[in-house]
C-alpha cells in the first residue's frame, strides 16, 4: 500500500531524522576523541614513576572498560525510551555526554591531585560509555519510526553515516591541531581543547533534540506505568526468540565491522607490511567512502527488502573475506591504491549490513520494548564479539595462526546467514505502527 505524505509531513519527519542524526554524530565524535588524543594526555593523568607501557595499558584499559558500560546504558536509556519517550531518552543521553566532555576538559593532572587523576579519568570515561550505550537503541528506534514508509532503509542509513562521520571528524581534528601545534604543546594541555569542542557540540545537539517530535504513541505512554513497558523481563520472557535472533546476526555484523574498520589498519601495518602513515591514508580514504555510500545501500534495502540485504551481506562477505584479507592484500603490499580498493570493496559488502542494522532490529520488536530490544541486543552482541575482534585477531597472530581468525569470522557470518533466513519476509511490528 502506498502512503502519500504531505509536504509538511515529509518536512517534519526529515527534520526529526536530522535532529537525531546530528546528536549521534556528536556522541560518537566525543567518544572517539579519547582514542585519537590518548597519546597526548597519558603522561598528564598517570603517575610519573610508571613506565610508558604501563601508562598506556592503564589508559587503554580505561577505554576498554567503557565498553562494559554499554549494556547498562542500553538497558537504562532503553527503559526511558520505551516508558517515557524516545525524545526524552536522547535528550538525557546527550546531556550525559556534554557533561562528561566538559569534565574531561577540566580533568586535574596527576601532579595536581595525585591518584585522583587516573581515578577521575576512569569515572568520566565510564559515564561516556553509559551515554553511548544508550544512544544506539534510542536513535535507531527513533529513525526507523520517523522514516517515510518505503524509504526507511534510506533514512535509517544515516545512523552509520554519522557514526563513521564522528570517527572521521575526530581524526580530522587531530590533523588540524598537529598542523598548528607541536606534540609538546598538545601534551602540555592543548589535549583538553577537543573535549571542550565536543561538549559545546553536544549542547548544540541538545538544542536540536529538544525540538524533536515524539514517536512513542500516546497509548504506550499511558501504559508506561505497567511493568511490561521497557521491561527487561518482558523482553526476555515474551520476545526472547526475537532477542536471540537479533543477537545472532548482530554478533556477526559487529565482528565484521570491527574487523574491517578497526583491525584492518593494524593488519596492514603488522602483517601486510605497509607503513603506518600509508595505512592511515588508506583507512581514512576507505572510511570516507564507507560513510558516503550508506544511503545508497539503504535505498537498495528499500527496493529489495531488509531480509534479502542481510542474506547478501552474510553470504558475500563469508565468501570474500579470506581470499581478500589473507591472499590478495599481502600480494598487493607494493600498491597502496590496490590495497585501498580492496579495503573499500570489503566496506561496500559491510554496508549491506550497517546501512540497515538499526532498522532491521527495530522491525523485530513491538513499540513498548523496541528501544530496549534494539539497544540491549546490540550491546550484548557487540560486547561478546564486536569489541573483542582486534584482541582475538592478535591472539591468533601471536600463536602463528593469524589467518585462522578469518575462518572464525566466516563461521559467524554463516550463523548470520542462518539467522537471516529466519527473518520474517515482511516486518512483523514496525509497519503496523504507522
Amino acid at each position: 500500500m502506498t502512503i502519500n505524505y504531505t509536504e509538511q509531513e515529509k518536512r517534519r519527519r526529515i527534520q526529526g531524522i536530522v535532529g537525531a542524526a546530528s546528536g549521534n554524530l556528536v556522541e560518537w565524535f566525543d567518544f572517539y576523541i579519547y582514542a585519537v588524543f590518548a597519546v597526548y594526555f597519558t603522561h598528564a593523568l598517570t603517575a610519573p614513576d610508571m613506565d610508558a607501557t604501563t601508562k598506556s595499558i592503564y589508559v587503554w584499559g580505561v577505554f576498554a572498560a567503557s565498553f562494559f558500560m554499554r549494556p547498562i546504558g542500553s538497558w537504562l536509556f532503553g527503559r526511558i525510551a520505551d516508558r517515557h519517550g524516545r525524545k526524552k531518552s536522547m535528550v538525557v543521553s546527550i546531556c550525559f555526554m556534554a557533561a562528561s566532555s566538559f569534565l574531561f576538559a577540566l580533568l586535574p593532572t596527576y601532579e595536581q591531585v595525585g591518584l585522583w587523576a587516573p581515578f577521575l579519568l576512569l569515572m568520566i570515561r565510564l559515564l561516556q560509555g553509559l551515554s553511548v550505550g544508550g544512544e544506539y537503541g534510542a536513535v535507531a528506534t527513533y529513525m526507523s519510526e520517523m522514516g517515510l514508509k518505503g524509504q526507511r532503509g534510506f533514512f535509517s542509513s544515516f545512523q552509520y553515516v554519522t557514526l563513521a562521520g564522528g570517527q572521521l571528524l575526530a581524526s580530522l581534528l587531530s590533523v588540524i591541531m598537529l598542523a598548528f601545534l607541536t606534540t609538546q604543546q598538545l601534551e602540555a594541555g592543548w589535549w583538553r581543547l577537543p573535549f571542550f569542542i565536543g561538549g559545546c557540540a553536544a549542547l548544540l545537539s541538545l538544542l536540536a533534540r529538544s525540538h524533536l517530535e515524539e514517536t512513542l504513541s500516546v497509548e504506550v505512554k499511558d501504559d508506561a506505568s505497567q511493568k511490561a513497558s521497557g521491561s527487561l523481563r518482558e523482553l526476555l520472557k515474551n520476545h526472547w526468540k526475537s532477542f536471540l535472533l537479533v543477537v545472532g546476526y548482530t554478533s556477526a555484523g559487529s565482528l565484521a565491522f570491527y574487523t574491517i574498520t578497526v583491525y584492518s589498519k593494524t593488519y596492514l601495518t603488522n602483517s601486510v607490511g605497509v607503513s603506518a602513515q600509508t595505512a592511515g591514508y588508506i583507512m581514512t580514504a576507505a572510511l570516507f567512502v564507507f560513510m558516503v555510500v550508506q544511503p545508497v545501500f539503504g535505498i537498495v534495502a528499500d527496493k529489495i527488502g531488509t531480509r534479502k540485504v542481510m542474506l547478501v551481506f552474510s553470504a558475500a562477505l563469508a565468501i570474500c573475506i579470506y581470499p581478500i584479507m589473507a591472499i590478495a592484500m599481502p600480494m598487493s603490499v607494493n600498491s597502496p591504491v590496490l590495497l585501498a580498493v580492496l579495503l573499500i570493496f570489503m566496506m561496500l559488502l559491510l554496508s549491506f549490513y550497517t546501512s540497515i542494522s538499526g532498522l532491521i532490529k527495530a522491525e523485530m520488536f513491538p513499540m513498548h520494548v523496541r528501544a530496549l530490544g534494539v539497544g540491549f541486543s546490540y550491546a550484548v552482541g557487540n560486547a561478546l564479539f564486536g569489541g573483542s575482534a582486534p584482541s582475538i585477531a592478535l591472539q591468533f597472530k601471536s600463536a602463528g595462526m593469524e589467518n585462522i581468525f578469518f575462518f572464525y569470522v566466516i563461521v559467524m557470518l554463516v550463523i548470520c546467514f542462518l539467522c537471516s533466513l529466519a527473518l520474517p519476509k515482511k516486518p512483523e511490528y514496525l509497519e503496523k505502527d504507522h
